[in-house]
Formats: structure tokens, C-alpha cells, sequence
């Protein structure tokens, strides 16, 4: 996947290629030798048809000019005092990753091509200083291309992740985010490279999905205004808007957990678990200026969907996921695979619903960790029929997950609290003898603390249920 590079990197490596460098002053002076300098005249500065030939016709040569050999320094060891010079050979070798793909596996002759290339990337903390940066794309560039899966570069992908992700939090330069996330993309390659990724979703995933959030118009918030369906989302798309995200970089961000999503079998879950994936791709769906935004959102849905239907599906149709495909197929869409994935999810959905009862939706409701005043909440009939069903589900799995819930102080969302309690209070109401295994749980002791609450629904909701605790009780002696 070739996607042309951003503009700052761009303009970067031109105003490099384009400065005069003293070639004969730095022979006479040791920095390279007469061989390296005949090896970097044969290929700047000519045509790339000429330089792909004399390259490939000497891969031996220009793999030691570059990373050397036992012996033999290459140039960016013998040149490393010299930052002009390094900063134009890293342009040069980038150029030539790109122009003549048989050279980077060549340089894995070498067992260990990076061991002149890694310290560049730590070599100045001045943000001013472009060699990291240049490095940082010679490094992705010849792991691209090579696809290599050698113990080197799984020694050296974590190093250049935990470059680029400084990078993407540098939220001030949009230039430097989008250049970073395009050297993600590049990297998640293959099986082992977004396994790598994954493995420092901290460092990689979770400021792709603060970026996400922002052109959702959620900031730094949690979801729990998206969950309630009183979020403040922008109205008009992202591009511009309210400090949004531009289009470009919201299309690479994309792009990039698009590619992390092949492994969903693995990572569905977690993704989900960890930042509200579905909910967050639901309103970034709802929101989407483009086809091309709309295509990767949907296809990376569509993945986790059908790779994790039992976990995902529920909390799909908890998003409201359903009656908004339906509204996308209103847009005037004509891109074919994004048609062809907008078709399969509406007909996954539409087959999960036709066998979901409304004890499923409550029970996808709580094991998605936020509860919102859905309807079985209010019902009386579905408690009366649901109640003792509800404590013996899976061992008690559903009120060990209300008191986990409950234990949470929901700052941005109370309302989930007086559900909680509501819940409760129908569970002891319709299973009186049951609210020891209730209490066992902590659930009275912590109704008790909620019925002084700032929230006034939470205090009521926790009135009501301790209610029920004490009627029982009192019928009882």
C-alpha cells in the first residue's frame, strides 16, 4: 500500500537533496572514503531508471556503503560527525528503498542492518534536528519493503513504534501526526507487525483513539454521553470544525486500525473493552464527510463484527448501529466494496436480531459495562419474567457485573447509577428470598452510601431499592 508522503516530509527531504555537499573536502578529510564517494556519485543526481540499474547491478556494494561489513565502517558510522552529510545520505538511501526494491533485502545479508540506523533515531532531542525524522522513514521504508519477520526487526519495530508514537502525541503539529501515522500504516504489514503493534496499544492505539475522539467531537471525555445519547457532537463533520481533525489525517487513522483490524479475532474484544471501539466508529459513521472515511468505517466494523459476533454484535445493537446502516444506504454512496460491506453488516445485524430476546439485549446491556434507560428497565413484565433468570445466568455473572458497575462514581454519567439501583430493587422485589446472594455482593451496603448522592435520581433510585430490603426484612420478623 504506496501512499505519497506528507507534505513537511516531502519539502523536507527536497531542501536536502537540493544542498550543496562538499563530496571532495569530506574524502580529503576522512569522513568517507574515495570508494564510498565514487558509490554516491554513480547514483545522485541521475535519472532513477540509471540509479536503479547501477544499483541492482552492485547490491553488494551499496549494502556495505550503507551499513558496512565486518571491517569495513559503512558511510553513516564514518560520517556520523558530520550531520549534513548523514542527513544526505538518509535522504539518498530512503530514495533508493524506494527506486530499487531488491536492495533492502540485500541489506538483511547483513544480520543486523539496523545497528548503525536505531541510534539515529535517539540521537537529538531537538525537535528541530530533522535526522530522527529522516531515519524513522529509512527505517520504515526498508522494513516495508523487505517484509521482513528476522529477530532484528523484532528487535527493532518496538523502537521505531515508540518514535512514532511521540510523534502522534505531538498534538500541536498535525504535519508530524500525519507523518507518523502514515509510517504505522506502512509497518502493520503482516501478521507479526500488528501483533508488535498491539502489544504497545498504549503507546500506539490509544492516541490514534484520542485523535478519533476529537473528530467525533468527544474531546476528552469518556462515552458516557454517546452511551445516554446526550453527547455535544458537531453537527457538520470534522474537517475545520470546533479544532477538528483534518480529513487527511482522519483517513490515515483510520486507515491504520482499518489494517489492525485483520487480527480481530485476537484484538476485537480488548478494543472494545478498552475504548468503546463500536460505540466510537457508531457516531464516527454518523458523522463521516467522505466515501473514503465511510468505506475504511465500515469495512474495520465489519471485521469485528464477524470475528467476535457473540461479544460485539450486542453492543453493535446497544450503539444503534442497525437504524443507522439503514440511514447510510440513504447517502448517495457509489463505491462497490464499501456497498458490498454495508450489505453484509445490515444482513449480520438483521440475523442477530431475529434470534435476540429482550433478556439478551438487557443482558448485552450490562456486560457492555454502561446501562442506559432502555426499555426493559421500566418494565414490569420482563422483571416479573426475567428476575430469578437474571440472578442464576452463568453462576451469577449478571449481578457480580452490577456491582462492579455500581462501583464506579460515574461523575460524567449518574444516570447509570440510579439504573443500577433501580435494577436492584426489581431483582428483590421479584426474588425476595435471593438478596442475601445481593448483599454478599456489597450491593445493599453500597445502595446505602448512594442514597446521599449529589444526584437526586440516584438518591431516589437508591431509596426505592433499599425499600424493598426493608420491607422484607420487616415481614420477616
Amino acid at each position: 500500500m504506496s501512499l505519497d508522503p506528507p507534505p513537511y516530509l516531502g519539502s523536507l527531504q527536497n531542501n536536502i537533496r537540493q544542498r550543496p555537499i562538499p563530496w571532495d573536502g569530506a574524502a580529503r578529510a576522512g569522513t568517507i572514503t574515495e570508494a564510498q564517494l565514487a558509490k554516491i556519485r554513480a547514483v545522485d543526481k541521475v535519472k532513477r531508471e540509471q540509479r536503479k540499474q547501477v544499483v541492482e547491478a552492485d547490491l553488494d556494494g551499496y549494502r556495505i556503503l550503507f551499513i558496512g561489513e565486518p571491517g569495513t565502517s559503512g558511510v553513516l558510522e564514518s560520517a556520523r560527525q558530520r550531520s549534513d552529510v548523514v542527513q544526505y545520505i538518509l535522504v539518498l538511501l530512503g530514495d533508493l528503498l524506494e527506486g530499487v526494491p531488491a536492495l533492502a533485502k540485500a541489506l538483511f545479508k547483513d544480520p543486523d542492518p539496523y545497528q548503525h540506523l536505531l541510534p539515529l533515531l535517539a540521537r537529538s532531542n531537538n525537535s528541530e534536528d530533522p535526522i530522527p525524522l529522516l531515519t524513522s522513514n529509512v527505517l520504515t521504508t526498508l522494513m516495508a519493503n523487505s517484509r521482513d519477520e528476522s529477530a532484528a526487526t523484532a528487535h527493532a519495530l518496538p523502537l521505531v513504534l515508540s518514535y512514532l508514537c511521540g510523534l502522534v502525541k505531538n498534538s500541536n503539529d498535525a504535519g508530524l501526526q500525519d507523518i507518523a501515522v502514515m509510517q504505522y500504516s506502512s509497518l502493520l504489514y503482516g501478521r507479526s507487525s500488528r501483533q508488535l503493534f498491539w502489544k504497545q496499544r498504549s503507546e500506539t492505539v490509544a492516541p490514534l483513539i484520542d485523535i478519533l475522539r476529537k473528530a467525533a467531537g468527544i474531546g476528552g471525555e469518556s462515552s458516557a454521553s454517546l452511551w445516554s445519547g446526550n453527547g455535544t457532537t458537531r453537527s457538520g463533520g470534522f474537517e475545520g470544525l470546533s479544532g477538528g481533525v483534518g480529513l487527511q489525517l482522519l483517513y490515515h487513522v483510520l486507515l491504520v486500525l482499518w489494517q489492525l483490524s485483520f487480527e480481530a479475532e485476537e484484538v476485537g474484544d480488548d478494543l472494545n473493552d478498552e475504548y468503546d471501539i463500536i460505540l466510537l466508529y457508531t457516531q464516527l459513521l454518523r458523522l463521516s464527510p467522505k466515501e473514503k472515511t465511510t468505506r475504511l468505517l465500515l469495512s474495520t466494523l465489519y471485521n469485528l463484527l464477524e470475528a467476535n459476533p457473540s461479544t460485539l454484535l450486542p453492543t453493535a445493537v446497544l450503539a444503534r448501529l442497525p437504524a443507522l446502516l439503514q440511514n447510510v444506504s440513504g447517502r448517495h454512496l457509489t463505491d462497490p466494496d464499501l456497498l458490498e460491506d454495508l450489505d453484509k453488516l445490515k444482513e449480520m445485524l438483521e440475523e442477530y436480531q431475529k434470534t435476540k430476546t429482550t433478556f439478551d439485549e438487557y443482558v448485552a446491556e450490562v456486560q457492555s459495562g454502561h446501562l442506559r434507560w432502555s426499555p426493559p428497565h421500566r418494565h414490569q413484565i420482563f422483571w416479573a419474567e426475567n428476575a430469578r433468570k437474571i440472578l442464576e445466568y452463568e453462576n451469577g455473572e449478571i449481578p457480580r457485573k452490577l456491582a462492579e458497575i455500581m462501583q464506579k462514581p460515574w461523575d460524567n454519567d449518574k444516570a447509570v447509577l440510579a439504573i443500577a439501583c433501580n435494577d436492584i430493587g426489581c431483582l428483590v422485589r421479584e426474588v425476595p428470598e435471593k438478596r442475601y446472594q445481593l448483599e454478599k455482593l456489597g450491593l445493599k451496603a453500597r445502595i446505602m452510601e448512594l442514597m446521599q448522592d449529589s444526584d437526586e435520581n440516584v438518591r431516589w433510585e437508591s431509596l426505592r431499592a433499599l425499600g424493598g430490603w426493608l420491607k422484607y426484612s420487616f415481614e420477616n420478623n
